[in-house]
């Protein structure tokens, strides 16, 4: 009885001991980053266009149905939440870990036996037998629950992985669908500069024969025909291309895609706020996924530093034993044993020493890259802050541009069918007319994207819940 008691009080102390005990190692406390008190580039205060959900801010509703599909199809977006599911289950499965462990073991020799028992009270590969085994590893040194807090990080960063593929995802699709307005609108540029100028050959034709022109002039008009032909080749091909590029964003093989709204008609915020600098801290997720590797690799320095120390656990087994089957239950066929097991290093600690030097190495290399993760979020921020203004103004300046251009085209076109002036102001104004709208549509689209980088940069609108 009183073996019996010492062992119930050990069993009481223990769980005690492991709960006041501390874990090896430091514990995880981000590092301290300056920020400024606002971003560099941003000129309007308030919110920031990051807590708008993207349905609010993409108002096209084909593009809003293509993100949709892409977020339920995507490929990537699938691996990526697999990965979190598996991470779950480890990080479950590591929580066993601090529980004790209970296993059983039967035997029925299929070739008879030989003999009795080899040691009384104990079982043989010849007995029939029936055993159930418990160890229990108790934390002292906080080994497990540092392999806990590592997993439980693995995991987060897992899922702010998942959170960064579908920002990725809603940009890229957003993104990729404005290249097909921007195409459809240079093959419409490009079309109509075919057609004025099949007409200038035409008419360049009809002069030559009358003797009012030469042949250079319309070897000049078929040139610049022919360089149109090219162009609209061109488009057509990178539209197609680019439908394909975005059939596989979703999740599907290449196929047309649908229009909505066109390139000119795309709505924008009147203002886009980048908010405060300390936010993107908390809302990016690739700044948030380096954190918590960070966290994870602090919390294997712990795990390094407790595996130097003795392992102590609780073991035993209890069952029944028996060279017949029939005699397997009666009394004296039990067995069993308990007892406190101890196991450590004994020629090895220079080498667990060198283990713990390499993973707060590692824990260094982690903090180098979350650092720079950082340095990299602002820059982007900024990048695409300074991008949304100088296009816009961009885009304005170009679109007066293409104006006194029509106009200076139909001066040339009136004064050349009139005799006044020669063909080569008609064939200089068509040609900066052409490619002035071409670099309309392309600055038109960049504004677009501009305004999507920015609201990727910032983190897209998914706060931590």
């Amino acid at each position: 009885m009183r073996h019996y008691n010492a062992w119930v009080r050990i069993l009481f102390l223990l769980p005690i001991l492991v709960v006041t005990s501390c874990a090896m190692g430091p514990d995880y406390v981000r590092p301290h980053i300056d920020t400024a008190d606002r971003f560099r580039m941003a000129e309007n205060e308030g919110h920031s266009i990051a807590n708008l959900p993207w349905w609010e801010l993409l108002h096209d509703d084909v593009l809003q149905q293509l993100i949709r599909q892409a977020l339920a199809e995507n490929k990537d977006l699938k691996q990526a939440v697999a990965s979190v599911e598996e991470l779950e289950a480890r990080s479950a499965i590591s929580r066993f870990d601090l529980l004790p462990k209970l296993e059983y073991n039967i035997n029925a020799p299929a070739f008879g036996t030989l003999g009795g028992f080899l040691f009384p009270g104990f079982p043989t590969p010849y007995s029939y037998f029936a055993q159930n085994n418990v160890a229990w590893e108790i934390d002292v040194w906080g080994r497990l629950r540092r392999a806990n807090e590592a997993t439980r990080a693995d995991l987060m960063s897992r899922e702010e992985n998942r959170r960064a593929v579908v920002l990725t995802l809603v940009s890229s699709v957003a993104q990729s669908y404005f290249d097909l307005l921007q195409f459809d609108m240079q093959l419409g540029i490009a079309q109509n500069a075919l057609r004025s100028w099949e007409e200038s050959v035409a008419l360049s034709r009809a002069q030559l024969r009358g003797g009012v022109i030469s042949r250079l002039d319309l070897d000049q008009f078929e040139a610049e025909r022919a360089n149109a032909a090219t162009r609209v080749a061109e488009i057509e091909r990178q539209m197609v291309q680019k439908e394909n590029e975005l059939s596989v964003l979703l999740g599907k093989n290449p196929v047309p895609i649908g229009r909505g709204i066109a390139l000119t008609e795309q709505l924008l915020p009147p203002v886009v706020p980048a908010g405060l600098p300390s936010e993107l801290l908390q809302r990016r997720p690739d700044i948030l996924q380096a954190e918590q590797t960070l966290a994870a690799a602090t919390a294997r320095i712990g795990m390094a530093k407790a595996a130097r120390f003795p392992r102590i656990s609780i073991t035993g087994f209890l069952g029944v034993a028996s060279p017949a089957l029939s005699k397997l239950l009666v009394t004296g066929s039990e067995f069993g044993a308990a007892g406190v097991g101890l196991a450590g290093p004994l020629l090895n600690p220079q080498s667990l020493g060198f283990e713990q030097r390499a993973t707060e190495a590692q824990a260094r290399q982690v903090l180098a890259k979350y650092e720079q993760t950082i340095l990299v979020a602002f820059k982007e921020v900024e990048d695409a802050l300074v991008a949304v203004r100088t296009f816009n103004d961009q885009r304005t300046a170009q679109q007066e541009q293409v104006e006194a251009l029509r106009s200076a085209l139909r001066v040339a076109d009136l004064r050349y069918k009139g005799g006044i002036t020669s063909y080569v102001d008609v064939l200089l104004a068509k040609r900066n007319l052409f490619d002035a709208e071409f670099g309309l549509s392309a600055t038109r689209r960049m504004h677009l994207v501009s305004v999507i980088q920015l609201y990727k940069a910032l983190g897209g609108g998914w706060l931590p819940s």
